[in-house]
């Protein structure tokens, strides 16, 4: 799109808008500055989960390199890609944006791995879900204002936190819910037999296209394999091969940069033309026209489906399973069992507030402040704690 159409794109009637927004669980008087959604973003950005980003693994555990992306700087690409096409399909970009900005906040120390051990070890006592845990983050463990839990954000960020992978029950193959989500849905209604709105939408396909361009980086920038490796893969492999056959001499570095670049830019145009395709057939009126729908109208056309599953299986192969990640999980693995272990078994080791949330309480229960509190932790937090807990080194 050319910049002066970009300049002169309004909002959709299928946007979320605002003045229409369903409010918040507390009322609280309006902003003079800011819409709803602006305060829910800024609301996130100042929370205590959004700067522990900062230490907590995408891929790479926070000590490997200065370089690698963090929890953080992912979640800042996403809300940039998010912002983008949300202002190309005509969506509201301060949604998007606060969206984005969110979608992380639940996620345990160390990644995947960390996600992982957690999931097992809460397996008896209702399970762990990184999702579930953002919903618990922005209702009920961040803990700043005098007149409620949590960050009291309008129902439509709720809402698209909580449902912008889709609807949770009432489709094929639904999971059970999370307890999180089920009590929470108890006192404010998410509609979740329902897609999110488009916004919301939108940073689900921004997460995606957020992490596999920039694990593709970071795999280079380890060395994990080598850009020819990408060569093969349909669409990455033409992009890449083509910058280094226009560019032999500018150095592997700005030849990473540039194809990723293209590479973005090939996703997000996909994106648009095959969402505006789909925004167009539908003929809405609203954004309940959108959560009535079933199936999502923000997504990749068929073609671009395949090549991001073929990436997602090269980089589970070429960069997950490699020896050199798999051992930092591994370790990350141990530190959080053993400390979700020591924690449950001996809760005196928590400090003073979240002992008292146990005392005299269910095991589940225990278990669950316990789980909360291993989930809050920052990769660098949690290997101190572990050295001093487990390993007793001061």
């Amino acid at each position: 799109m050319e910049q002066g159409i970009l300049n002169k794109i309004q909002m959709a009637p299928y946007a979320c808008l605002p003045e229409f927004t369903r409010g918040r669980l507390y009322t609280e008087p309006e902003s003079k500055t800011r819409n709803c959604f602006q305060r829910d973003r800024d609301r996130i950005i100042h929370s205590t989960a959004f700067r522990r980003l900062e230490y907590k693994t995408q891929v790479f555990v926070n000590h490997e390199g200065d370089h690698y992306r963090t929890r953080l700087t992912h979640s800042l690409e996403v809300a940039q890609i998010a912002r983008t096409v949300a202002r190309c399909l005509g969506l509201h970009e301060d949604l998007a944006e606060a969206l984005a900005l969110a979608h992380d906040l639940g996620h345990p120390p160390f990644g995947h791995a960390g996600e992982h051990a957690l999931a097992d070890l809460m397996l008896p006592y209702d399970g762990f879900d990184h999702n579930a845990q953002t919903l618990s983050v922005i209702t009920r463990l961040e803990q700043r204002y005098p007149n409620f839990d949590g960050l009291n954000l309008s129902w439509e960020t709720i809402e698209g936190t909580v449902k912008h992978n889709g609807p949770l029950i009432e489709v094929e193959g639904a999971k059970p819910l999370p307890r999180e989500v089920r009590d929470y849905n108890l006192q404010n209604d998410l509609m979740l037999g329902t897609y999110a709105s488009g916004e919301a939408q939108v940073t689900a396909l921004a997460d995606d296209i957020a992490y596999n361009n920039h694990d593709i980086d970071d795999g280079l920038r380890a060395n994990l394999f080598k850009m020819e490796a990408l060569f093969d893969l349909p669409m990455v492999g033409d992009i890449f091969a083509n910058v280094v056959r226009k560019a032999p001499g500018i150095g592997e570095s700005r030849q990473r940069h540039e194809a990723i670049r293209d590479l973005i830019g090939h996703m997000v145009n996909d994106c648009l033309t095959e969402s505006s395709q789909r925004l167009k057939e539908a003929k809405l009126k609203s954004v309940d026209d959108i959560r009535a729908l079933s199936y999502p109208v923000v997504s990749f056309s068929e073609k671009m489906h395949e090549i991001d599953r073929k990436l997602k299986d090269f980089l589970f192969d070429n960069m997950y399973r490699h020896d050199r990640v798999r051992r930092m999980t591994e370790k990350a693995s141990l530190v959080v069992r053993e400390l979700f272990i020591l924690l449950l078994s001996e809760p005196n080791h928590l400090p003073i507030e979240w002992q008292e949330q146990v005392s005299g309480e269910s095991e589940e229960q225990k278990a669950q402040v316990v789980a909360d509190y291993i989930a809050g932790m920052t990769d660098r937090f949690a290997y101190e704690e572990h050295s001093k807990l487990i390993l007793m080194e001061n």
